[in-house]
């Protein structure tokens, strides 16, 4: 991917780090330390440095690495508190919570802006991913609870890796793939309630609940309103069905993780159920019955795998 587009920002001019220069002697450019003591020497940076200390990651972020770390800003982790509504000290005396927040900023790689892979999962070293996308002129990431944020500087160098600024603090998942469908399903607009109770009637909860990774093509309660009516059963008969269910249910499981970005376009996808079905360049899948559906939104990430939203539901082979 090309990023030549990119307005490239130093350290200096986006934070303001004139206390950093004339710390290392007053020069032009100050030398590189480690990612640790760069946080520490860079004002809007301070209070990562010291959940850094108080999570006791500071040796690890001053050793060899590479790292590469996505850097919240004191006001990143202002708005934080202000959304769990919790002091810094809570959060700092939570070093369960703290250790798992932090090192879902570090990857355990050095990646400059020029080799971040758009659109694909990147995986950090709380063992969650999350992605990042280019919207407009920007660099935008989407996190394991599918909040976004900007990155606002990047390719900060340090002598073990690379820091790149953020807005806002990245949260890893804590919902599973059924636990978000459970949440979207009990949403002000409630769009996989049928999807939650085939589910549970088909015994799937347990698998999908599972640690995966999956891709989940999920039809939304209009795909399977207008499933019910091509088929002219009742949702109750189709939720008895269940070896019919369960057939139907587990040809939308893919797999591995396949966020948007990686889907095979013209492939056979093979599923969970053991059919396949194609997805081409405008998002339509083709089923096993030459019957066509859209995906209407991609990428809900999960902390086992991801949901994409599809507008019928897909079937396999008669």
């Amino acid at each position: 991917m090309n990023f030549h587009w990119f307005r490239r920002i130093g350290l200096i001019s986006l934070l303001g780090v004139s206390a950093l220069v004339a710390a290392c002697g007053g020069s032009d450019e100050a030398p590189p330390a480690d990612i640790a003591t760069t946080a520490a020497l860079t004002p809007d940076l301070s209070i990562l440095a010291e959940a850094l200390d108080a999570a006791a990651l500071t040796d690890t972020l001053k050793s060899a690495g590479p790292f590469t770390v996505f850097a919240p800003t004191n006001a990143a982790f202002g708005a934080l508190l202000a959304d769990l509504g919790i002091t810094k000290e809570a959060l700092f005396a939570d070093k369960a919570l703290l250790t798992a927040v932090l090192t879902y900023h570090v990857l355990g790689a050095e990646v400059p802006k020029a080799s971040v892979p758009v659109g694909s999962p990147i995986t950090t070293l709380q063992g969650g991913y999350f992605k990042i996308d280019v919207v407009g002129s920007d660099l935008v990431f989407t996190d394991g609870r599918n909040r976004t944020g900007k990155i606002t500087a990047t390719d900060v160098d340090a002598t073990n890796g690379v820091i790149h600024i953020v807005d806002t603090v990245l949260l890893p998942a804590d919902k599973n793939i059924v636990q978000t469908a459970v949440a979207l399903s009990t949403a002000a607009t409630p769009e996989f309630t049928i999807l939650v109770e085939a589910l549970v009637a088909a015994g799937l909860t347990d698998t999908l609940s599972g640690t995966g990774p999956f891709t989940v093509f999920a039809p939304t309660d209009a795909a399977f309103a207008a499933l019910l009516e091509e088929l002219g059963i009742s949702k109750e008969a189709l939720l008895a069905d269940t070896p019919l269910l369960t057939s139907v249910l587990t040809y939308h499981v893919v797999p591995g993780l396949v966020l948007k970005a990686d889907v095979p376009v013209d492939t056979a996808i093979a599923t969970v159920q053991g059919e396949s079905f194609t997805i081409d360049s405008t998002l339509t899948i083709t089923d096993q019955r030459d019957r066509q559906a859209g995906i209407a939104a991609t990428d809900v990430l999960a902390s086992n795998g991801v949901i994409h939203v599809i507008d019928k539901v897909i079937l396999p082979a008669p």
